[in-house]
Formats: structure tokens, sequence, C-alpha cells
């Protein structure tokens, strides 16, 4: 029987290390909160009792763990590692067959975006508690329905909001060769229960990402509101979406950062213009001159 060996990753959390495996492991991706929650899983049961483990991550083809800091993964990941490699090649389960997870009735159906270079691709469960956009597979590394999803060659960036996958594609091919391809691969993704993103893509949120950490003004608030309650829901409704990053009160000028569908959409700046602008200038009278995508 070959010895499975593993790999050590680091990722872009420092207190998550992974150990990869050029063989599979199991089927599906699971979570591990507490010892309790891994009851199926001795492996995962068993890094529990390790004191500095707080999360167990297994996947297809790696076991992912985030620890507490009382250590550094310096101290510690070569042992760990050592254990794990034990345990798989004596045989041990990952996963028990009845901790598999469960398939759930899913429906993904297509629809076009403004944007011809990007098609929304709609589920009937929520997939996500916060906006996630990735512009690269590197980027994706925590979340694994986008990391799969750049596996595809034409694949160019992945944005996911709460029940939604907007794909943007490159020039390489047109929608009606892949669509059908890219819609089956996401049903039956979600359908197997893989994780979509794990809890540390968060550092991808863009309201995160791109809100600068300062106290805003009455303006920016009000800017924000507006947004967030007229705006929003329109540009979702598209695959895309659209958030405050500043206000120059000096120009009067609003600067926004598009994502998803709206992000290079030839359309965007008649909408930037006729739409939001023209709201925002109603909305908060003489304190509205322009107002800017600052990534399109």
């Amino acid at each position: 029987m070959k010895n499975i060996e593993l790999n050590i990753e680091k990722t872009n959390i420092p207190t998550i290390l992974k150990f990869t495996s050029s063989d599979i492991l199991t089927s599906g991706s699971h979570q591990f909160n507490n010892i309790d929650e891994a009851k199926n899983s001795p492996l995962a049961q068993q890094l529990f009792y390790l004191p500095f483990v707080k999360r167990v991550y297994i996947s297809a083809n790696f076991i992912a763990l985030e620890r507490f800091s009382i250590v550094e993964w310096s101290d510690v990941q070569e042992e760990v590692k050592e254990q794990i490699e034990n345990y798989l090649n004596k045989g041990g389960v990952l996963v028990s067959e009845e901790a598999a997870p469960k398939k759930i009735p899913v429906e993904v159906y297509a629809e076009s975006t403004p944007n011809p270079s990007v098609l929304k691709f709609v589920a009937n469960i929520k997939l996500v508690e916060n906006d996630l956009e990735f512009k690269n597979r590197e980027e994706a590394e925590n979340a694994p329905l986008a990391f799969e999803l750049f596996n595809f060659p034409f694949v160019k960036e992945v944005f996911i909001s709460e029940n939604y996958v907007s794909i943007t594609k490159n020039d390489t091919v047109e929608w009606n060769e892949i669509t059908v391809e890219i819609r089956s691969f996401i049903k039956q993704f979600i359908a197997d229960g893989k994780t979509i993103a794990l809890e540390n893509a968060v550092q991808q949120k863009v309201s995160e990402v791109y809100i600068p950490d300062l106290k805003l003004d009455d303006v920016s608030k009000q800017i924000i509101d507006i947004l967030e309650e007229y705006i929003k829901p329109a540009v979702a409704a598209d695959g895309g979406n659209i958030l405050f990053q500043s206000y120059e009160e000096s120009s009067k000028t609003v600067n926004v950062i598009l994502q998803g569908a709206c992000s290079g959409c030839p359309s965007s700046t008649i909408t930037l213009k006729n739409g939001i602008e023209n709201m925002l200038k109603e909305l908060i009278p003489g304190k509205i001159n322009e107002v800017v995508a600052v990534n399109y």
C-alpha cells in the first residue's frame, strides 16, 4: 500500500496551516469547530486533543488546522504532520459515512447581466453570509467553490453573493459554449454539500477591504444609506455590487467600488451618471457633483 505523504502549506491566514496530499483523502468538504461536532471524524477528534487546535477542516486532498495563539506553527507543524501521516497510513478514518454530506435539492439557473462578459448563476439556497470577490485563484484559497471555478481556463473573476455566483469570463469562449458546463458544475458542487467558503474567507469581504477605517462625516453616512437602500438591490439583480469608498467634500465627489458584473461593464458609466449620480444629487441637494468608480 502506498504511503501517504503530506506537504505543509502556509495560507493567507497566519493561524491556519494546510497539510496537503497528492492523493484523494475523502469526498466532500467538512468543517469542525469543536470536538463535539467531530463525533463522526476520528481524526478531527484526535486533533482536538491538541490544546492549540481551534478548528479542523477536512477536504478532498488536504487537512487544514486553525490554531489558538498559544503556539506558533513553526514550533509544532512537523509533529502535527507526522501525527496525521501516521494516522492515515494506519488506515484511520477521516470522516465516517454517516457524516457524509447529505444531498441537497438544489436548483441553479443562469441569468444574463448588462455586462456581456459576466453571467449570473442563481441558486435556490443561501450560499454565503457576505459578498466575496476573487480576482484570481490565489485570492480564492479559502473559498473552495471559487478556487475550483478558476480551474476552468476561461474563468477570469468570481463574485459570490448571498444566493448567486457571478462569473467573469475571458474572450477565448462565448457563453453559449460554456453556460451548461458551469451551471452543472456549480449545481453539483452545492448538492454535494461542499463548503462554499471557509469562515476565514471573511477577509475578502468587500465591506472590509474597501471602506476606510475612519470616522465618517454626515454626508458620507447619507450616501452609504442611499446606496444600501436604493442602489444595491438594483445592481445585485444584475449580478453585481456597489460599495462606497470615500466622499471628497472639497470637490463634492463620491468614489465607489464596482464589484461582480458591474466591474468593467460597458453600461456602468451610464448607470453611474444617469442613475446613481442623479439620485444622490436629488436626495442630498448641493452636496454631490460627481460619482466616480475608482476601479473602472
